[in-house]
């Protein structure tokens, strides 16, 4: 549906590199407000994950661009499905990551994904999460924000979770998960350089950098806890969109 039929629905765009927490984030203030969710960032770890099972090249912009067609994604506070399976473990692995961060800068990828990432604006809001939601995606957002922390911090947050996904695998497979089958978590240093390698690609690159939104809040999170961001980016919202309650 085209953006100008949906400018009644209050958007929150919550932009930032990976590891500033804004998914985390985002998840709070939706569940908070009671509106939807769109996680931008997994809709491009989706395509990359489609793709490789696919054997398509990843840097294919027609292929990729005629695959976003077929997906059928949706999200809830238990992760993300594709054709109704759970792929949210799936495509947290690092290589797709990795991926998602080429296929992202796709022009036709990312055109191929405007009309996708507008229908997620329904009744009564919504909160988007990602890299462009509020400087090309939602440019009319109510509210924005641009979460932003040390590139260190970050990467010690993503050393974290993937030992929290490690755990996770052995837990749901009654820890018989063999070392062969199990995921490699990366060392600090290694995370490290990925991580900065990948805010230069997504900085540089042509199409939708990764940059703040003129009138985007910009909140650094590296001293500070979830909770504490969430109530910041509340306070923030509370003065741009009118809250019932």
């Amino acid at each position: 549906m085209p953006l100008a039929t949906r400018t009644d629905i209050p958007v929150i765009a919550i932009d930032g590199p990976s590891g500033a927490g804004k998914g985390t984030v985002a998840a709070a203030v939706a569940d908070r407000l009671g509106w939807h969710l769109l996680d931008s960032g997994a809709l491009y770890r989706v395509i990359a994950l489609v793709a490789s099972r696919q054997g398509l090249d990843q840097r294919d912009g027609p292929a990729l661009a005629n695959l976003i067609g077929g997906l059928d994604v949706a999200f809830s506070p238990a992760g993300v499905t594709v054709g109704g399976v759970d792929e949210t473990l799936a495509i947290r692995d690092d290589a797709v990551g990795g991926a998602a961060s080429i296929v992202a800068a796709i022009p036709e990828v990312r055109n191929a994904l405007l009309a996708t990432q507008r229908r997620f604006r329904d009744h009564p809001g919504l909160v988007a999460d990602g890299r462009d939601m509020g400087t090309v995606v939602f440019p009319d957002a109510a509210a924005k924000v641009f979460l932003t922390a040390s590139a260190e911090s970050r990467a010690q947050r993503r050393l974290l979770q993937l030992r929290d996904m490690q755990r996770l695998n052995e837990n749901r497979a009654g820890g018989r998960v063999s070392r062969r089958s199990q995921p490699v978590v990366p060392e600090f240093d290694a995370l490290l350089r990925e991580l900065e390698a990948r805010d230069a690609r997504d900085r540089e690159r042509t199409v939708s950098p990764l940059v703040p939104a003129p009138d985007a809040h910009t909140v650094d999170t590296t001293a500070m806890t979830i909770d504490e961001v969430v109530s910041t980016v509340m306070a923030h919202v509370a003065k741009h969109v009118p809250l019932d309650g």
